[in-house]
């Protein structure tokens, strides 16, 4: 339903939008536990999609990334516009922004990007996703499913959240836009970011990437694998510890135990890896983030050079510096895998 849901949205966007000067969405990209195979409460899923962001014509993005060495970088997208009258360049129907006059421009065309969702220079977040979120309450009047379900927008400032009902059935999806780093498989998302960010501050993600890693295992896993089945029952269980954290330790044993080895049968035997791993990691006060600097991530999934080059990030890094948190955490650890 949410699959269907979007290819209508990005089809009638892209035609809305086809003589704007709005950023155009294209296709979505199911990221996050329901579209990786194992959400732990069927009842509590948000499903979750990345709406990639191209320029519009006469426009081109930037990306200026922070570099500190953090799991989650900030980023900022500088807009910036091109000239369209140029050999080559040239676009139908499009005046130059850089070279015809301004009273042409006001009169024959729409504003361009830098006058409509920037600040300053820099695509602005929030108000980039409450345009977004416009568009998505006029396009679902023409879309059938709008004959058979019911749409609310929720709040959200960075992101488009909606929930779909009819008689007895909900569904809550969540759609972060992004922009592409190059042609890789990382992006720059609209997710919440830390309290006190600016509005043009976008967070690099790798959730696309882990997705597809997902894929990868799955196409090449036996087909009875316990893989997702374990991430399920321990973000259950809890250990008070993120479901990303226990999602980055099954992805490392992922890419060291053989897939062979997660078959059904095996199920008792790779819970107690996981939670064997788990606790060693909270020992040593080290988790290193599985896509970042990871030598062993699928070259077929496509990385900035910057990223697998890097040194990965320690997600243990805020607990090794809260000892009353790591110690509760290592004793839940400990009693969970006793029990």
């Amino acid at each position: 339903v949410i699959s269907d849901l979007m290819a209508g949205l990005t089809d009638v966007l892209g035609q809305g939008l086809s003589h704007s000067f709005y950023p155009v969405p294209q296709e979505a990209i199911g990221v996050g536990s329901a579209f990786e195979g194992w959400s732990p409460r069927a009842e509590d899923v948000v499903y979750q999609v990345l709406v990639p962001l191209s320029p519009p014509p006469g426009h081109v993005f930037h990306l200026e990334l922070d570099t500190a060495g953090m799991a989650q970088r900030n980023c900022r997208v500088r807009v910036e516009l091109l000239c369209t009258c140029s050999s080559g360049q040239l676009v139908e129907d499009v005046l130059c922004f850089l070279h015809h006059p301004e009273q042409e421009l006001r009169r024959e065309q729409e504003p361009s990007l830098l006058h409509t969702l920037c600040t300053g220079s820099y695509l602005d977040v929030e108000k980039t996703a409450q345009w977004f979120c416009r568009f998505v309450r006029l396009a679902w009047m023409l879309l059938p499913q709008s004959c058979r379900w019911r749409l609310t927008l929720l709040p959200s400032r960075r992101s488009c959240r909606v929930q779909l009902s009819k008689e007895k059935e909900s569904l809550m999806a969540e759609m972060i836009l992004g922009v592409r780093r190059g042609d890789s498989d990382i992006f720059v998302g609209s997710q919440p970011s830390a309290v006190g960010a600016a509005s043009t501050t976008w967070i690099e993600t790798c959730a696309v990437a882990e997705a597809k890693f997902f894929s990868h295992i799955s196409r090449r896993a036996p087909q009875d694998s316990c893989h997702c089945k374990c991430l399920q029952l321990l973000s259950l269980l809890g250990v008070g510890l993120s479901s990303y954290t226990l999602k980055t330790v099954l992805m490392h044993l992922l890419s060291t135990v053989p897939l062979a080895g997660w078959r059904g049968r095996d199920f008792p035997w790779r819970m107690m890896d996981i939670m064997e791993y788990l606790l060693c990691s909270l020992q040593t006060k080290q988790l290193h983030h599985f896509v970042i600097g990871n030598e062993r991530f699928p070259g077929e999934i496509s990385l900035p050079s910057d990223l697998r080059l890097a040194e990965a990030p320690n997600l243990f890094q805020q607990l090794a510096s809260d000892p009353n948190a790591h110690g509760k955490a290592v004793q839940e650890c400990i009693h969970l895998l006793h029990g």
